[in-house]
């Protein structure tokens, strides 16, 4: 029988927002003895480093994590730090074993996994990546083409319209996150560059939230891999802001931006502007470099998934964007997500216990 191989810990999670907490809670309530790891110095500070009016798309009542209900009227639309106190209040109550400023520098696969940080290397058996759907600002190429001294950030960045010089301002990006900035209404001359043109859905149909629907028809749940699922995938709607609403704002719509000089931004349609500001609207991308494992991760840095696996035995992800559906990365729905690992890891635990093979994790 192979000998067991020793580790300081069987799980480790990396990441304590709403998807290392979610299969902590799981792992705590089955007895696997794991760790969470969070870089940041306080649970949901990602949360509360948002811009100030942002509002979940997801009332209270569908923004839960498993085990507690969202403080407040189930039709509320909590902000970032509601959201930061929740995940607190969260930690605290199950007393989940939570170690913060601990980011993990490297991971590295021998026997076991070796995790770098700060403080010392960490082993474990196993390892869960739940590093969120909020990787690395992603900016387009051409951002490097532009004047320094034209003031140009990420909506990472943002936090008021107060933040934004005076003049005309070009929002880059015509996702949730474009739509929901508020720098129209704050009296900012705005363009919005877009590329297809995005589907809006009210927040409300028939006086019930678009979450009631999407629960009730089990599309928040279908697979990506479906017929169905695709279909929502590639055309992911913009909940709650219409395109008529941002017109009526003042809002001008621009097709695409292409490329960019100097202080000048051209269009699909052949067109031109000089802004005073640029906003760059246009997402995030996982940058899993610090994975230091051979065949882990694709050509552009990021893990490789099938579902909740990697091609690694033993290394695990969870709460990124149509991982298994499209609740993967909404706070109220990782926790199915990861209810399922939870499980396989908390039988596999057990199978590994009576066979005495600890040191071959799926």
């Amino acid at each position: 029988m192979p000998e067991a191989i020793a580790a300081d810990h069987r799980v480790v999670v990396v990441g304590g927002g709403q998807a290392g907490l979610a299969i902590s809670y799981y792992l705590t309530r089955a007895g696997v003895q794991h760790l969470v790891l969070d870089a940041d110095d306080q649970v949901g500070a990602s949360w509360t480093n948002r811009w100030d009016s942002l509002r979940l798309f997801t009332p209270a009542a569908y923004s839960a994590l498993p085990g507690l209900p969202f403080p407040g009227p189930g039709d509320r639309y909590p902000g970032g730090r509601d959201v930061a106190r929740y995940l607190i209040d969260y930690a605290e109550r199950f007393g989940l074993p939570l170690r913060t400023a601990s980011p993990v520098r490297s991971l590295v696969k021998d026997d076991t996994f070796t995790l770098d940080t700060p403080t010392g290397p960490i082993t474990a058996a196993r390892v869960v990546v739940a590093t969120g759907a909020f990787g690395t600002p992603a900016t387009p190429a051409f951002a490097h083409h532009l004047e320094p001294d034209l003031p140009a950030s990420h909506s990472h960045d943002y936090r008021r319209p107060d933040d934004v010089p005076q003049g005309v301002v070009l929002v880059v990006g015509a996702g949730n996150t474009g739509y929901q900035l508020e720098l129209a209404r704050a009296g900012r001359t705005v363009h919005l560059a877009h590329g297809a043109t995005a589907r809006t859905v009210p927040q409300r149909i028939a006086g019930r939230d678009i979450f009631w629907w999407l629960t009730r028809t089990r599309l928040v749940s279908a697979p990506p891999d479906t017929r169905i699922g695709r279909r929502l995938r590639a055309n992911d709607p913009i909940i709650g802001t219409s395109r008529a609403a941002l017109h009526a704002a003042g809002v001008q719509f621009r097709p695409r931006a292409l490329a960019g000089a100097c202080r000048t931004i051209s269009f699909a349609d052949g067109t031109t502007l000089q802004p005073d500001a640029i906003l760059w609207a246009t997402g995030y991308r996982h940058d899993d470099r610090w994975i230091h494992i051979p065949g882990a991760l694709d050509e552009h840095g990021a893990l490789q998934t099938t579902g909740l696996n990697t091609p690694t035995r033993g290394l695990h992800v969870l709460g990124r964007p149509w991982q298994r559906s499209r609740g993967s990365a909404l706070l109220g729905f990782v926790g199915q997500d990861a209810h399922r690992l939870a499980t396989r890891i908390t039988t596999q635990e057990q199978l590994s216990d009576r066979g005495g093979r600890r040191s071959q994790p799926r």
